[in-house]
């Protein structure tokens, strides 16, 4: 089993800049891919954010250039830098893991998930 936890969400204002932080525990060997997500109320949740350790990093077009996602392997973490924030991006930030070396933007492809964290983004 694996245990992600997610941290840093908060209120900001448009414009300006977020990053959160997710922590996996437990048998981490099952992270090979990681990836975040969000789901803003009344939508789907949809993909943000992979980083796969034979594929690097992917972005949904609505925040390539704006998002980065990096990892720090040795504290077992992922990370979502996130500038110029929209509106838009309001929502719930879901850390996922995935035992893909290569993990795309399907949910289905991810085994574990976090519990969320909010980011609210003030116009």
């Amino acid at each position: 089993q694996v245990q992600l936890l997610e941290s840093g969400g908060g209120l900001v204002q448009a414009g300006g800049s977020l990053r959160v932080s997710c922590a996996a525990s437990g048998r981490t060997s099952g992270t090979s891919g990681m990836g975040w997500f969000r789901q803003a109320p009344g939508k789907e949740r949809e993909f943000v954010a992979a980083f796969g350790w034979r594929s690097g990093s992917s972005y949904a077009d609505s925040v390539k250039g704006r998002f980065t996602i990096f990892r720090d392997n040795a504290k077992n973490s992922v990370y979502l830098q996130m500038n110029s924030l929209k509106s838009e991006d309001t929502a719930v930030y879901y850390c996922a893991a995935s035992s893909k070396l290569a993990p795309g933007p399907g949910v289905n492809e991810y085994r574990y998930w976090g519990q969320g964290t909010q980011v609210t983004v003030s116009s």
